[in-house]
This record gives C-alpha cells, structure tokens and sequence, in this order.
C-alpha cells in the first residue's frame, strides 16, 4: 500500500521532468546560440522602449484632447512654496482673484483682492530670452537671417 501512495506521489514529478526531453527532441531550438539570444534581448528592449514612446505620445493626446481652458471658471494665476508642505496660491474666480493658503489638509482662503493683479503672460517673456541667450552665446540673430 505504501509503495502505490509513494509511486502515484512521483508520477507528477516523473512527467515534468520527461517534458522537456520530450519537447526538445520534437522541435530542434532555433537560434539556441548566444547570438540567438543577444537578438532576442536587443527585440525585446526595443519592443519596450517602443511601448513606453506609445504610453508617453498616447498621454500628450489624452492630456490635450480634455478641456484646455475652455468653460474654465478656476485659474490658477500664480503660485509661491512657503515651505516643503505648505505654499500660497493665487487663483482666479470669474472676476475675483482669491489668495489661498494651503497646508497639508487644509485649504483656508486669506484675502480676496479687490483689484487684480496682472501677471505678465510667459509668451511675452519668451523673445526677451531667446534674444539675450544668443547674445550671450556671442550670436546675433541677424546672422540667422
């Protein structure tokens, strides 16, 4: 009796170890070699590296296709970290602009201005530098031309 428990316990054992006999001898193995498998790494690293460039466009198009400030009532105008947890944000409700305190777990509203502050927008700043780059790079744009 002990010895049909211990044969019956060894015959899944017994079947896994025959497997691979068994299929290595059914199918010769293509590209077994190192330079086989140097070109399965460089494919699958490249597949992966395609995939993570699928991700990173397939986020941009998602990102942009939401609202972009269009039927917006909240702005953000400006923003100044007080500390590692704790900053003052500055934000745009319809005509109001509202200065708010944030703290981990908190959000408290510390003044609503009564004239808005204009902020100069970044697409104004941008030729400025672009201009003093190249003239500290010692190139003028006339040269471009």
């Amino acid at each position: 009796m002990k010895g049909f428990f211990a044969a019956v316990a060894m015959l899944p054992l017994s079947v896994l170890a025959a497997e691979p006999v068994a299929t290595a001898a059914a199918a010769p193995a293509v590209g077994s070699g190192v330079a086989g498998q140097l070109a399965q790494l460089v494919l699958g690293l490249l597949l992966v590296l395609g995939l993570i460039f699928f991700l990173a466009w397939l986020l941009r198009r998602v990102q942009q296709a939401g609202p972009a400030g269009k039927g917006q009532v909240i702005d953000i105008i400006g923003s100044r970290a007080l500390g590692p947890r704790d900053r003052l944000v500055l934000v745009q409700v319809g005509n109001e602009q509202i200065l708010l305190g944030l703290s981990p777990g908190t959000i408290t509203a510390l003044h609503v201005l009564k004239e808005s502050v204009q902020v100069p927008s970044a697409e104004q700043a941008s030729p400025e530098f672009a201009q003093r780059l190249m003239e500290l790079l010692g190139k003028d744009q006339k040269d471009k031309k």
